[in-house]
């Protein structure tokens, strides 16, 4: 079984036409279990501050549950993308999503027990969704060219917005269902969580046949033991170092700043009368400008460039974090906007320094960096979220998204430095070119 199965991958080194055909039924596939996924993603930012709100009587403390769950993100995304590397993409996304789902199972006993100490655990264990949620998005990129690769990462989070959007959205609806069977109201999202995020996995293990991550190692091998040149090997390494730092310090301070103004924004709306319709439908533009601007992002990352689209995503940032400081409380128009703006910065950050990730990293060890680097995303969301509910309780909402804009614009250095450091690398490689 083994020995026909290796068979039928090495027939794909030789067949452009059918190494096309699994890049576009990848796609496919992977944007399948996306929907599950972005359905399973939005309850716990929908509901999760609120629920840790209600068990623990403060505010104080209300950013802990996207804390813990993108704690647990940090830990599933090194363990994913470590799985990834190993086995292929296919049991890497499945074992995410299948347990990411088991922690949604747990919340809800949590919340029925009442027992605190139970939703911590199973909040961070929760967050294997999200880690996966964002690492399926390579595994469209592993059979695309570079003037793919933007589209492809888009393709897949356009699909996330399905779920994503409908998932906030149902909260009075699964609220509604859960009260029906005995369960707390504001777990009822989280029975839509662990549904979505297994039958998310379910998709990926039984589907996702030729892996395509194995498949792009064979024919990278297949290439290189036909035309091995050590010199243009060398210079991509130093190339490489510098694209997957500015591709992590991209999504890293897009992920701060959108965690932490978004975690904070369902306990402001509560404070100023709003109730949980109204929080779902403003998470749900939120979540809807994160992913469904996608097609069009990956465009621009693809033809505008990288480094012009993360300074695009700085300053959208700053706009929605001076929108959501000087709108009323009261203002769902301004709250929408401002969460719209918020999700479409996060965007244009994650496509822009996605692609540069993918852009700098080669078969033999992409996996496990693109793990490593959604580690640092998902511990720098667990900081963002901690600190929020802190800030708001020490201070104001007002403050909170004051700092966030603030902090987005060091997007606008990183890529000067960037693009003066690759100036002075192109011109050095060129002289010494010329000398020889």
């Amino acid at each position: 079984m083994a020995g026909k199965s290796f068979q039928l991958n090495k027939s794909y080194i030789d067949s452009e036409e059918k190494q096309r055909m699994l890049y576009i039924r990848t796609l496919i596939i992977v944007s399948i279990s996306q929907i599950f996924g972005g359905a399973g993603l939005a309850a716990g930012i929908t509901v999760g501050a609120i629920l840790a709100q209600q068990m623990l009587g403060t505010d104080a403390f209300a950013g802990l549950p996207t804390a813990l769950f993108t704690l647990g993100s940090a830990a599933a995304a090194l363990v994913v993308g470590r799985l990834s590397q190993r086995y292929g993409r296919r049991t890497g996304l499945a074992a995410g999503f299948i347990v990411g789902g088991l922690g949604a199972i747990g919340v809800i006993i949590a919340a029925i027990i009442n027992s605190v100490f139970l939703l911590f655990i199973s909040l961070f264990i929760y967050g294997s969704g999200t880690a996966t949620n964002l690492q399926a998005r390579y595994a469209g990129t592993d059979l695309a060219t570079s003037k793919q690769r933007a589209k492809a990462i888009s393709l897949t989070m356009v699909f996330t917005t399905f779920g994503a959007v409908a998932g906030p959205n149902l909260v009075n609806v699964m609220g509604n269902i859960a009260v029906s069977i005995g369960v707390p109201s504001l777990a009822g999202p989280f029975i839509l969580s662990g549904v979505a995020y297994i039958l998310a996995g379910l998709v990926l293990y039984i589907m996702l046949r030729p892996d395509p991550l194995i498949i792009a190692r064979m024919i990278e091998s297949s290439k290189r033991e036909q035309n091995v040149n050590v010199q243009t090997v060398s210079f991509d390494q130093v190339e490489n170092k510098r694209g997957v730092i500015v591709g992590a310090t991209i999504m890293v301070l897009t992920q701060i700043v959108m965690v932490a103004i978004m975690t904070m924004t369902p306990v402001h709306m509560q404070h100023h009368g709003h109730g949980l319709g109204a929080v779902g439908l403003v998470i749900g533009f939120h979540i809807g400008a994160m992913y469904l601007p996608s097609l069009v992002t990956g465009f621009l990352v693809d033809k505008l460039g990288r480094t012009v689209m993360a300074i695009a995503a700085g300053t959208t940032l700053l706009l929605a974090g001076l929108v959501g400081a000087f709108a009323p409380g009261d203002s769902m128009v301004l709250l929408i906007i401002a969460l719209s703006l918020l999700g479409l910065g996060w965007n244009f950050g994650l496509i822009s320094g996605t692609a540069l990730i993918v852009d700098s990293t080669e078969f033999s060890t992409r996996a496990k960096t693109q793990g490593k680097v959604d580690v640092l995303i998902a511990l720098s969301g667990a900081g963002g979220g901690a600190l929020s509910g802190m800030v708001v309780a020490g201070s104001s909402y007002t403050t909170l998204s004051l700092v966030g804009g603030i902090l987005s614009l060091l997007l606008v250095p990183v890529v000067v430095w960037s693009r003066k450091a690759k100036k002075i690398e192109t011109n050095a490689q060129t002289k010494g070119t010329n000398v020889g």
